[in-house]
């Protein structure tokens, strides 16, 4: 990754839980062009889970990488993959189907913010 990530936060959906492997996921949003792979693209496959979301992941080990998303312009970088990134949560997003209530005084949104085509609806802590 190159520059600052867009967003940082935590998603709580079953979609994620389930690509994640937890309870939550954390995840950060860059702009394609700030994203590179440089060792081993020749092993990144790719899964359309849907027309917003293209998972990425690496063929030879089967390590889930990023997940394209086409229509917001963004590419969400899993954290854990990033080890200098200074993970700086500012948001949970899809906190309606939490499995993990996470008291930490961060906005916890129902669905997406409004401006990715959600309610932008808060919901309490």
């Amino acid at each position: 990754m190159s520059g600052e990530p867009e967003a940082m936060g935590y998603c709580h959906c079953r979609s994620c839980r389930s690509w994640s492997g937890g309870p939550v996921n954390a995840f950060s949003l860059w702009k394609p062009e700030a994203v590179t792979v440089t060792k081993g693209a020749e092993h990144v496959a790719t899964f359309q889970k849907t027309e917003l979301s293209q998972r990425k992941y690496c063929a030879k080990c089967g390590g889930h990488l990023m997940t394209n998303h086409p229509p917001l312009g963004l590419v969400d970088v899993f954290t854990a993959t990033i080890p200098t990134l200074d993970f700086q949560p500012g948001v949970h997003v899809n906190y309606a189907e939490t499995v993990l209530p996470m008291k930490d005084g961060l906005p916890k949104l129902k669905d997406f913010p409004a401006e990715f085509g959600g309610s932008g609806e808060a919901v309490p802590e």
